[in-house]
């Protein structure tokens, strides 16, 4: 059985993200395809992510104990390195990812716990796990140098040790609005597909 870890980063209200349209037939199509698997939803704007405080950063480097677990901010890590999978839901902003998923990634980038320093440099700590980014993009974004997003995301993921990376990216949803229903469908239809083997 693996843990799943889905990873929600949208300020939209229900029913209105068209990401969060693919990621859920996403969620469901993998649910009926691995039905003994737990599927933990972590929606960032709900949990109220908040960015990190001065205040903060002597827990965060600190010494990691038994109590660490329960720590508001140290338990995101910690629930982070005990999954197995993640699905990563996040609309591309500006460029990049929404802020809200950054502070999380701040709030799971802890030494000790996702990752280690030795005498050869960093270390992943997320070995042989898997990810999947899925994202809506307002145009054409594919190979574009300035795309910033889900390169981050992928470098910052293999920083962890996590090697198993696939990105399902739904370009044009903004500059094609006759066609955003047949995007979405063929979206849908794609992750429906990509869960099956996730």
């Amino acid at each position: 059985m693996s843990k799943v870890l889905y990873i929600k980063a949208n300020i939209k209200p229900e029913g209105q993200s068209r990401t969060f349209r693919i990621s859920d037939e996403f969620v469901e199509s993998y649910k009926k395809q691995h039905p003994n698997d737990e599927v933990v939803v972590l929606d960032l704007y709900k949990e109220g992510i908040d960015f990190l405080r001065p205040e903060d950063l002597g827990v965060l480097f600190g010494p990691k104990t038994e109590e660490s677990k329960k720590h508001p901010h140290l338990k995101y890590a910690y629930q982070f390195v005990e999954a197995d999978k993640y699905i990563f839901a996040a609309p591309m902003w500006n460029l990049s990812i929404p802020a809200i998923l950054k502070a999380y990634i701040d709030y799971i980038s802890v030494t000790g716990i996702t990752f280690k320093y030795t005498a050869e440099g960093p270390v992943g700590l997320c070995q042989n796990k898997k990810a999947i980014h899925i994202v809506t993009r307002g145009g054409e974004y594919k190979d574009m140098p300035y795309e910033m997003g889900d390169r981050y995301l992928r470098t910052i993921l293999g920083f962890f040790g996590i090697e198993d990376i696939q990105t399902l990216a739904v370009d044009n949803t903004d500059s094609n609005p006759e066609g955003l229903e047949e995007i979405l469908s063929q979206a849908i239809q794609q992750a429906q597909e990509i869960a099956v083997q996730f």
